[in-house]
């Protein structure tokens, strides 16, 4: 078989790996929380956040933008926790390379 013919097998057997990585990590999930657990944020590890959870006494009228900002909090943290992962098991199946586009 060619050089060409391998690495196009090789490139597909890839591909088929990060999909199947992909399902994988859509279904995994990371927990967040701010304000001393009055915020929770789960996102999944594909990027999407899956479930937002404000304990009603964090509920202030007067005063929305503390809220605001501890959703922010809890959401950023738990994005970043899941693009980890994300990046660390997209990783693994592309053998390491840093192939541009690939870890969007």
């Amino acid at each position: 078989m060619s050089s060409i013919g391998k690495l196009m097998k090789q490139a597909a057997r890839i591909q088929k790996q990060l999909e199947a990585k992909q399902t994988e990590l859509a279904a995994k999930t990371v927990e967040a929380t701010s304000g001393g657990g009055v915020v929770r944020v789960t996102a999944r590890c594909d990027g999407t956040i899956a479930a937002i959870k404000i304990d009603p006494q964090a509920v202030n009228p007067a005063d929305v933008t503390m809220l605001e900002d501890l959703v922010i909090s809890a959401a950023n943290t738990a994005l970043t926790q899941a693009k980890q992962i994300q990046n660390d098991e997209m990783g693994s199946v592309a053998g390491g390379l840093n192939l541009p586009g690939l870890m969007g």
